[in-house]
């Protein structure tokens, strides 16, 4: 079994739910991690799993799954359930692919960072913010009544031509 495998082994109980006492532990932990990232303005993670394990202080299961968030804003994802020990971990940040992806998976604890200030201003996190939310809002177009003008052009009422065939 995978480190990572382990780690949903414990961070969910089988019918997939959240076990609270590994999640209050894990997430400030890696919010921890994101502080000192956003902090440092550090766009280049790299190491073997153990090393960064040294790093941020954070067992060798929280770092894969520290990798596992991050992956979505990877050029080159990383397959987390071949990841060990002594597998070499390249994260290269980009900040406006990060936020938007907290502000996608509502984690509201990391999008709204201080830190984030050293990063962008406070217009620019909002421009980001509403970008993000607004990319996953559907809009529909006006539905065509039956009795409407046909939008095909043809100066007939919709029901009498292309909603004749309907």
């Amino acid at each position: 079994m995978s480190i990572y495998e382990d780690w949903l082994k414990k961070a969910f109980t089988s019918e997939g739910k959240s076990v609270d006492a590994v999640w209050n532990v894990y997430l400030p932990a890696e919010q921890k991690v994101y502080e000192y990232i956003l902090e440092n303005k550090v766009t280049n993670i790299n190491g073997t799993v153990t090393e960064l394990c040294e790093r941020f202080d954070m067992p060798v299961d929280y770092v894969i799954a520290f990798v596992d968030g991050i992956n979505d804003i990877l050029d080159d994802k990383y397959d987390v359930n071949q990841l060990d020990e002594n597998s070499y971990i390249e994260i290269n940040i980009d900040f406006k692919k990060l936020y938007k992806k907290m502000v996608e998976y509502r984690a509201e604890h990391l999008y709204t960072l201080k830190q984030w200030n050293n990063i962008f201003d406070e217009t620019e996190q909002k421009i980001l913010y509403t970008e993000q939310r607004n990319s996953r809002t559907v809009v529909k177009g006006k539905k065509v009544g039956r009795n409407d003008p046909c939008p095909c052009g043809s100066g007939k009422k919709y029901k009498k031509c292309c909603g004749a065939n309907l």
